[in-house]
């Protein structure tokens, strides 16, 4: 068994209940080595130290380029087939059809292909299933009909895994773009191209279905550049490659960064009327950022996938025309909203069972009768979230139940769901190492969840706390400064794989704690003498937190979390996003 680091700060239970755990003492040398090597704040090298990073490759990690970490397509397995019939069916206008799963990362992926299409003078028939009458993925009704009318069908975002709905496209030639976890036999297609294939070697498995459509559409105009013809811009797609990467929660490494940082300043540039009409609606008034990607954005294209029309998100995010971004943003804006009400009440039932269960294990999991099949995978995150363990969450329905399954880093949940599937205690289940679907019978459920938790504890999950709050270090108030965040934010973007900087402030005096509406905690805290420093804690009178801190005041207390600059009325100003707080 391998011994739990010591308390950070000796905070072995925080207000919220978490022990804070600090780098350890390799980290810190690794930092301390950055420091000389590149004289760059401690506070920054302590995060590139984290990460691995030598100090000879500190400068380019800073400054990600798209031209410099991008793969070459053709290292992926049919990239050539799949290119080349899509140029075919350009050249002899065939009609094509692009069948996309109902996620962000589907409509993203749909949107890129369509919006390729539509500059090349060649529009395409978008397919996106009904969760609930169809499920996820290619159907066989559905192929059959699509090839009765087109030549080529593009999957994307699924397909992997649909042998029998591929089969039944006959008359049309089907292309597969996917990421999803593939089992050793592929589905009889003219081309898979997937970075999660058996056969390939992985080093593209980080790459969301959008990463790898945008690959494909880079081989298209290199062979078009070849017969003379100019593609359309690419750079200029990029903003949909960032929002799926994120809302996908795929790792933010290697290209994936450069994909993130270069799309949020083409997002940034407000050219793409549906992303417009969604940042509006959605009362974004700052420069995008991968919060606002995965959880202001995503959440809204997700909507109309999960309780309303399944092709809103796809179409907001491939118009052109700016009055019908902004119909379809309003519609998924209050689609959201409806789905946040849903999400509440499955959200209780399930940690509330989850926790009679127990929370302890390598698993956590729910299942109800009736719950909506629309909102299982963000109350999966959700539990993920509050244990530090893969969350599996089920709607049952007659004789079976739909299950939406996420994971925790260093564990592929992916892999354990194919290995259930094959052994049968799964109907059907696929995904990949952070998120999957499954579909169980009910007189099997016990016996499957038991399965899974076996297969991931033997990946580890479970041994870590399911309170644990990692910091990268100690700041004090005066050492937090708008040039201090600025530079943190070079390391970024940050997400899954690459979590944001958190610091710890120690023994610091609350010289005000007020509240801001009935959830929020505005503090000033600092030194006796020292600069004061301004923090806001949202959601604190949700946890402890918020009761905690106000009956500490004016004491002393640890503090915990991440700097950022606040802007306000035309003024910038840092402040600490208060996560956490401890006895001082």
């Amino acid at each position: 068994m391998t011994s739990q680091p010591d308390a950070y700060l000796g905070v072995a239970q925080s207000f919220t209940g978490r022990r804070w755990v600090g780098p350890d003492a390799g980290n810190e040398r690794r930092a301390e080595a950055l420091v000389q090597a590149t004289r760059l704040p401690p506070a920054l090298c302590s995060v590139l130290a984290r990460t691995g990073i030598e100090a000879d490759a500190v400068a380019d990690y800073l400054a990600p380029s798209l031209r410099a970490l991008l793969p070459d397509p053709m290292l992926l397995r049919d990239m050539e087939p799949a290119a080349e019939r899509l140029l075919h069916a350009l050249e002899r206008r065939e009609r094509i059809a692009v069948f996309a799963d109902y996620d962000v990362d589907g409509g993203a992926s749909a949107a890129l292909l369509l919006v390729w299409l539509r500059a090349m003078g060649h529009d395409a028939t978008l397919y996106i299933p009904d969760r609930i009458d169809e499920g996820y993925g290619p159907n066989a009704p559905a192929m059959a009909t699509l090839a009765g009318s087109h030549d080529l069908i593009v999957c994307v975002d699924c397909g992997t895994l649909s042998h029998e709905p591929i089969a039944a496209a006959r008359g049309a030639d089907v292309v597969v773009i996917d990421h999803h976890l593939g089992t050793e036999t592929l589905p009889p297609a003219l081309a898979v191209v997937n970075p999660n294939r058996q056969d390939e070697s992985g080093d593209l498995g980080h790459l969301c279905a959008a990463g790898v459509v945008f690959l494909l559409l880079v081989e298209a105009n290199r062979r078009l550049r070849g017969r003379g013809v100019t593609g359309p811009d690419l750079m200029g797609m990029v903003d949909l490659v960032a929002l799926a990467t994120v809302a996908d929660v795929a790792p933010l490494i290697g290209v994936n960064r450069a994909f993130v940082r270069q799309g949020l300043k083409v997002m940034a540039a407000r050219a793409r009327p549906g992303l417009v009409a969604l940042s509006d609606v959605a009362r974004i008034d700052s420069a995008p950022n991968p919060y606002h990607l995965g959880f202001v954005l995503g959440p809204r294209v997700n909507a109309g996938g999960r309780i309303g029309a399944a092709d809103l998100g796809a179409r907001l995010l491939s118009t052109a025309d700016a009055a019908e971004a902004a119909r379809i943003a309003l519609q998924l804006d209050g689609l959201n909203a409806e789905r946040r009400a849903i999400e509440g009440a499955v959200r209780e039932e399930a940690l509330a069972q989850a926790e009679r269960r127990g929370v302890a294990g390598p698993l956590v999991w729910a299942a109800g009768e009736g719950w909506h099949p629309g909102v299982i995978g963000i109350v999966a995150a959700r539990l993920k979230e509050a244990t530090n363990r893969p969350a599996v969450v089920i709607a049952l329905d007659g004789d079976e139940g739909k299950g939406s399954a996420r994971s925790v880093a260093g564990v592929d949940l992916g892999a354990a769901v194919q290995r259930l599937t094959a052994e049968g205690l799964l109907t059907r289940g696929g995904g990949h190492r952070m998120a999957a679907g499954l579909t169980v019978a009910r007189d099997r459920l016990e016996a499957a969840m038991d399965r899974l938790g076996e297969l991931l504890a033997r990946q580890g999950a479970g041994l870590g706390g399911a309170a644990d709050l990692r910091l990268d270090g100690i700041l004090m108030p005066g050492a937090v400064t708008p040039e201090l965040v600025e530079a943190l934010e070079t390391a970024g973007p940050f997400g899954q794989g690459a979590p944001a900087p958190r610091f710890a402030l120690p023994s610091l005096q609350i010289r005000d704690a007020r509240r801001v509406g009935e959830r929020h905690l505005r503090l000033r805290i600092g030194d006796t003498t020292g600069p004061a420093l301004d923090a806001i804690a949202f959601g604190a009178f949700d946890t402890p937190l918020g009761s905690a801190i106000e009956r500490a005041a004016p004491a002393r207390i640890h503090l915990a979390g991440r700097i950022e600059i606040n802007t306000w009325g035309g003024a910038r100003r840092v402040q600490l996003r208060l996560e956490d707080a401890a006895p001082g």
